[in-house]
């Protein structure tokens, strides 16, 4: 079947999910089992929901999956409303994101109503997700991340918890909410540092942890990396920590080739990505005769 006869077959199941909607609230259907009317009606929308995916109308597939989770709340079917309204969501974010959004909303409310706080939290990451990608609001991802990891942590999935706080920090230090960033990387560096799997991961939370400190004041980051040295020993072995010293060196000596060489060996063997990169030159921006490029 062609693309416009799947658009036609979708459009007919419409048609006869509302048929089925209209016969249930007849007399004699409240008489005689509306309710059953109802369910076959669920799925059709779906069907329908399906068929328009297929043909990619993404915003007919959404409506269509947004009529079934109505009809399954009528029915006190919670757990099949919410599944509807995530695939509702799936579909508009292919055609109107902030519509996903609405769509994830409302079965973020069923979820949590149900005390499924882990899949709630879950589909507050899409949500951030959404924000970050295509509304590209990031105070906004923000807010979801935290919730998120809000609800990871009630459940005691840390790990998840953390994913999320971590995205927080990143976009924390970027809008130069440095403290919250701070304590961001210093509570998952010193977790992480505790565990086997994933002490190795710790020196980069401290590292990004100091970076942080050093946007704010060149005393507290002299004074963090010392913290962070006596906390984890193997903090001061690590390529990190040595950079961090030389910078603060260099920073103090206001020696900008100094600094840049620094940024440059640290680099040649670890790349810098684009948050690393954006933190040093803030940090390099406050030494006197700076000029704009760190390599």
């Amino acid at each position: 079947m062609d693309n416009s006869g799947k658009a036609a077959e979708a459009m007919a199941l419409l048609a006869e999910a509302e048929r089925k909607v209209k016969n249930s609230q007849s007399f004699f259907s409240g008489l005689f089992g509306g309710s059953s009317k109802i369910e076959e009606a669920c799925e059709i929308y779906a069907r329908a929901a399906n068929m328009f995916k297929m043909v990619k109308n993404w915003s007919a597939a959404g409506n269509a999956f947004c009529q079934a989770a109505q009809l399954h709340l009528q029915l006190q079917n919670k757990h099949d409303a919410a599944t509807c309204f995530v695939d509702a969501g799936n579909a508009f974010k292919k055609a109107d994101p902030q519509e996903a959004i609405n769509c994830l909303m409302r079965a973020i409310e069923i979820y949590t109503d149900m005390g499924r706080f882990t899949i709630a939290a879950k589909h507050h990451i899409s949500i951030a997700e959404i924000y970050e990608t295509e509304l590209v609001d990031i105070d906004k991802a923000i807010a979801h991340y935290e919730q998120s990891a809000d609800y990871y942590k009630g459940e005691e999935s840390n790990s998840s918890a953390n994913k999320c706080l971590l995205k927080v920090a990143g976009y924390a230090a970027q809008l130069e909410q440095y403290q919250k960033a701070v304590d961001i990387y210093e509570q998952v560096g010193t977790s992480a540092m505790d565990s086997p799997l994933l002490k190795y991961s710790a020196k980069d939370y401290f590292f990004k942890a100091a970076l942080c400190h050093f946007c704010i004041d060149m005393l507290n980051a002299k004074l963090a990396v010392q913290k962070y040295e006596e906390l984890f020993p193997a903090f001061s072995e690590s390529r990190e920590c040595k950079l961090m010293k030389k910078l603060l060196e260099a920073h103090e000596e206001q020696n900008v080739d100094g600094y840049t060489e620094a940024v440059k060996e640290y680099d040649a063997i670890s790349r810098l990505d684009q948050w690393l990169t954006t933190m040093l030159l803030r940090i390099k921006k406050t030494i006197q005769g700076d000029e704009e490029d760190l390599r």
